[in-house]
């Protein structure tokens, strides 16, 4: 009975912690839009709608372990799709989300294909080049999409009854949007189709062997990123109000793999802390040095890398696994104490003699025979 109790018990604690901590974080994200100014309350949405292309891109490089370098492609994808249907159709906001969730659904499942015979930086070549390409293609349909000139869209409006601010309600709109992302991305990588991932990218010939069909888990890796990072794009639209190919180059993709790296690879909250990284890191750097805010963009991040190698999420961890390291120090150096040390060495105490002295020395054979004085002579017999 005892032990059934202490793992009921040990169970409560082990879910306690986290049970707090996203209570706690719902808290601080429900009440933050009311204690910032519009732009930082603007920041921190774009921090969200970066939080869900990243983890779109975390299921694919972080568990499944393909090297994507055209996220930013299904991220532009997502965007124009509500762009479009926005100002050539003139639908509903809501009704964009699941078109650029189902339509870069099915082009990520398209892309996947080559990934079933590509694999490390060939596939992130191929990648690469759909993330390059796809701006001037942008460009040259210029009746659907508007040219370089790009569109300009309405943004989403409070409603009366809210009785909140533009921001504020755009804001409250994309962290249930996000919120959702990160649970449906949660409840994926521990269903099976998540742990066929991980054996997929520790070992592909052990996952084959036991069963785990390598092309359909890799396509649908593919296709799983590119939907969130179609539904990120579709809330980029919803934002911002307004889309361009020059939004969309090739150093989107670049830098949204690094925020992911930065963040933490393989870990639920490495999104969130690698879109964090790319929305206010830039403006740091663009505030430190306007010549070149790429330099310093750079150097921050080696230095991120060379502080926290596993990511900003893997930071504690390591900061707590050093301290367990730490060697305890020893009953005489907490004994010992500045005054002690700056008093000169006392002389050693003599032991007590409480009779004859202890110490013991090799005996003299003469000493040994000899008679003490005044005794009787010894016979023969004795």
């Amino acid at each position: 009975m005892s032990t059934i109790t202490a793992s009921l018990g040990t169970d409560r604690v082990r879910w306690l912690r986290p049970t707090l901590t996203v209570l706690v974080a719902a808290a601080v994200a429900v009440a933050a839009p009311f204690y910032f100014a519009p732009f930082q309350v603007f920041q921190l949405t774009m921090v969200l709608v970066y939080a869900v292309a990243l983890s779109g891109l975390n299921l694919l490089t972080g568990f499944g372990g393909q090297i994507s370098l055209g996220h930013g492609a299904f991220f532009a994808a997502g965007a124009y799709t509500a762009a479009v249907m926005l100002d050539r159709y003139e639908t509903g906001h809501l009704a964009t989300l699941p078109v650029a969730a189902a339509g870069c659904f099915l082009l990520g499942l398209g892309f996947g294909v080559p990934a079933l015979r590509l694999r490390g930086l060939y596939l992130a070549l191929v990648t690469l080049s759909f993330a390059v390409f796809l701006p001037p293609l942008l460009k040259r349909l210029e009746p659907v999409t508007g040219g370089s000139m790009g569109l300009t869209v309405n943004k989403l409006q409070p409603p009366a009854w809210s009785g909140l601010a533009e921001d504020q309600w755009m804001y409250f709109v994309v962290l249930a949007v996000t919120a959702v992302a990160l649970l449906l991305a949660r409840n994926l990588l521990r269903s099976r189709v998540g742990r066929a991932l991980l054996a997929v990218r520790d070992n592909e010939s052990a996952a084959e062997v036991m069963g785990v069909r390598l092309a359909l888990h890799k396509t649908l890796a593919f296709a799983w990123s590119a939907m969130f990072a179609g539904v990120a794009g579709c809330l980029y639209t919803w934002v911002i109000g307004f889309v361009s190919p020059d939004s969309f180059s090739f150093v989107l993709s670049i830098t949204l793999l690094a925020g992911l790296v930065v963040g933490g690879l393989g870990s639920l909250s490495g999104p969130l802390l690698g879109a964090a990284f790319v929305m206010y890191v830039p403006s740091v750097s663009q505030d430190v040095s306007e010549a070149a805010p790429g330099v310093v963009f750079g150097l921050l991040i080696i230095t991120v890398m060379f502080v926290a190698p596993t990511g900003l999420a893997g930071l504690p961890a390591r900061v707590l696994g050093a301290v367990a390291r730490r060697p305890p120090r020893t009953t005489a150096a907490l004994d010992r104490t500045p005054e002690a040390e700056s008093a000169p060495d006392a002389e050693p105490e003599s032991p007590a003699l409480s009779g004859p002295s202890e110490t013991h020395t090799p005996a003299d054979p003469a000493v040994v025979d000899a008679e003490p004085v005044g005794a009787p002579p010894r016979t023969e017999k004795e």
